[in-house]
């Protein structure tokens, strides 16, 4: 749940605080009610629900309904669907294998509309979010993949428009790319009063049962637009006092040195405090220059003489803009909104295609870029060496955007670069790069990847090369080589590296069947962490354990598998991959934990082979990201140092956390119970029983600190 989402909370339960009446709501179940089985409909209209089995739990704002997906479902009278309309609740489910109806309208002649999950194609992931509509003539889908069933809350809505309707769907207020499956006219004589069940697909079918809870559902008779959607989620049953909605988009990219830039107002707003700067952190803090005034107006003007950066605005510059909602008689004003930002394309050459330092490039490439901001004319300079290409004059202008430099040789870097003329003057651009099929590629760590551990092995998958040699250095201009081999020995282990540093490396390949050997590889870089990596969850694979490179998650985080009767915890997922590579903090893997603790402790521990001193470089914090899932039992979340010395979390809601958190431990909490900091054999994470209760857990990204500069 989002930070502002959670003030909202606060002041609605403070202000008691909540939404008007609309004549175009339909009608809005809130689900507040605690007990009994109704559940009224707050837009005045009268269309009180029945609830049938569903349960009052908390919710996003207030309480929801949990459905246990058997026979759960709130049933509605009779309202007339329109033409035009969206439909809108807050959800929230793990259950990833079986179709799920959230919302239904549905008649015994010709009319259908269905809002609903689905598993994907062949297995519960990718997840779709449908709109079904005329008996499933007209089926519109967005793919969100496995956050659909993340055990959190997500708002979602979709919006129909038009009598060959355009469908919108939106996913926590972001707007997502919809696919059709059939298409048809709504207009005509359809019957569009339907019964509305919420929580299964209708009265007459006894499958798709929604297992999870539900929240705040609206039906209205009109589209709504982006920003109503958006006030809607954020409300969540209250007013949000937010700025929102900005016009551009945040992040937009604008051909003009000028802007007139719009908003939506909060709830409460009387007027609005307007900033507006090129550096984010002066936007932020509302440093000086930035603040451009109070005003009553929703749109705000720069670019032009008598208004804000009256000499136009720069091409090439990123602009942060936030609006600060003021109202002077309510006592939580300001309301500090968001930074936005927008920017003016360079006067240089931009997005070139293929992009810089891209890998694998045909032999036969065409290149292309977008034209700097008032270019009319484009010089290309092309080459096989940086200095080449970026001292290079004199080049004939052209008008097209592409250029084709031949067919080119494999497994080569070749550079480029694109002079812009608009008229006025010629603007140098920046020399690109590229390599062509064949050379080596699939490097690990990546090109410029940072936050590296300090004692990497460098791999890299061959290509047209029978032999390589490394090269290796913290001076990207004398790299030393430092050791050679043959086609499947790719890596090269540098050693113990300084923290916060970063080295650069290539690899060169020969081949004596190939007239173009041998080939000097591109250079690369990565810089090392100024923290100390005890586990990044990224090392483990999927091989067969009898396989000598095998390192599943398992076999190294020790859990309850084989002890089930002291430890209820299972490391891993059941089949490959066994790391989780879905639901993570950082790179593309975590560890995931079932804990059962009907015994009392669910826990897994890892045997310390490297980083056993925990004393280098002064560190002082170890830090453990943890996600858990607001269905989970609320038990105490630890960790422990050579099996003894145990420092628990101090949130007793820390396994109920629906979202990656960090978690930090000084150091000096294991010291005082006599760990040797400088001798650290073993890490433990687990959860002591409170509740005997079971859920699922997810670790990442544990390391060491030191103190902040």
């Amino acid at each position: 749940m989002s930070k502002k989402l959670i003030c909202l909370i606060s002041i609605v339960l403070v202000l008691g605080l909540f939404s008007n009446a609309s004549a175009e709501l339909i009608a809005h179940w809130r689900f507040d009610e605690g007990s009994g089985n109704i559940a009224f409909d707050i837009s005045s209209n009268g269309n009180d629900g029945t609830i049938n089995g569903a349960q009052s739990v908390p919710g996003v704002g207030g309480s929801a309904l949990e459905f246990d997906g058997i026979d759960d479902y709130v049933e509605t009278p009779i309202l007339d669907v329109p033409v035009d309309g969206t439909v809108e609740a807050w959800v929230n489910t793990a259950i990833s294998d079986v179709r799920q109806a959230v919302f239904s309208s549905h008649n015994n002649e010709e009319f259908r509309l269905q809002l609903h999950y689905r598993p994907g194609t062949g297995g519960p992931t990718p997840g779709f979010l449908g709109l079904n509509v005329l008996y499933g003539s007209l089926a519109a889908y967005t793919d969100i993949g496995s956050e659909m069933y993340d055990g959190s809350w997500h708002h979602v809505a979709f919006v129909w428009e038009g009598a060959s309707p355009t469908i919108r769907a939106y996913w926590d207020g972001q707007e997502k790319p919809v696919t059709y499956a059939g298409q048809d006219v709504w207009e005509g004589n359809y019957n569009r009063s339907a019964v509305h069940v919420i929580g299964r697909e209708d009265l007459n079918n006894s499958n798709y049962f929604f297992v999870g809870k539900i929240d705040d559902v609206r039906m209205y008779d009109h589209a709504l637009s982006e920003i109503e959607v958006q006030t809607d989620m954020n409300s969540a049953g209250g007013k949000w006092p937010f700025a929102l909605g900005p016009n551009p988009k945040d992040g937009a990219l604008l051909e003009d040195t000028w802007v007139s830039v719009s908003w939506g107002s909060g709830a409460f707003a009387a007027s609005h405090d307007v900033y507006v700067g090129d550096n984010f952190d002066d936007v932020n803090t509302g440093a000086e220059g930035t603040f451009q005034g109070n005003q009553t107006d929703t749109f705000f003007v720069a670019g032009f003489p008598g208004f804000a950066f009256p000499d136009g605005l720069v091409p090439g510059t990123t602009y942060y803009w936030r609006i600060d909602e003021v109202n002077d008689i309510e006592p939580n004003s300001p309301w500090k909104g968001d930074i936005w930002s927008f920017s003016i394309p360079p006067k240089t050459a931009y997005f070139p295609d293929p992009v810089d330092s891209a890998e694998s490039v045909s032999v036969d490439v065409t290149l292309g870029w977008t034209p700097g901001f008032g270019a009319k004319l484009h010089t290309v300079y092309f080459g096989e060496a940086f200095e080449e290409v970026d001292n290079a004059a004199g080049g004939l202008p052209q008008g097209t955007e592409t250029y084709s430099p031949g067919t080119l040789k494999m497994a080569k870097t070749y550079y480029w670069r694109v002079d812009e003329f608009d008229v006025a003057e010629t603007h140098k651009g920046n020399v690109w790069s590229f390599t062509t099929e064949g050379a080596v590629t699939a490097l690990n760590p990546a090109n410029g990847a940072v936050d590296v551990t300090q004692t990497p092995v460098l791999t890299w998958a061959p290509g047209l090369g029978a032999s390589h040699e490394v090269y290796f250095g913290a001076d990207a201009s004398s790299l030393e080589l430092k050791g050679s081999g043959n086609l499947g020995s790719e890596s090269y282990e540098p050693g113990q590296l300084e923290w916060d540093t970063t080295y650069y490396w290539r690899v060169d390949e020969a081949n004596n069947a190939n007239a173009d050997s041998p080939w000097t590889g591109p250079l690369w870089s990565f810089t090392t962490a100024n923290f100390l990596i005890i586990d990044d969850m990224e090392g483990y694979n999927d091989l067969d354990e009898g396989d000598p490179a095998s390192n599943r998650i398992y076999l190294a985080w020790i859990d309850g598998f084989d002890n089930p009767a002291t430890n209820g915890s299972v490391v891993g997922n059941l089949n490959a991959p066994f790391a989780e590579q879905t639901i993570v903090n950082n790179g593309i893997q975590s560890m995931s934990m079932a804990y059962d603790n009907a015994v009392g402790k669910s826990e897994a521990t890892l045997t310390l082979t490297s980083n056993r001193d925990w004393t280098v470089n002064s560190v002082t914090t170890l830090t453990i990201w943890y996600r858990g899932a607001s269905t989970n039992a609320a038990e105490t979340l630890y960790v422990a140092l050579n099996g003894t010395a145990k420092v628990n979390d101090d949130n007793p809601e820390a396994a109920q956390r629906g979202s990656w958190t960090e978690w930090n431990i000084d150091l000096q909490a294991f010291a005082d119970q006599g760990v040797n900091l400088a001798n650290v054999n073993s890490i433990t994470l687990g959860l002591s029983s409170v509740t005997g209760g079971t859920g699922m857990m997810y670790f990442d990204d544990i390391r060491l600190y030191p103190p902040a500069q």
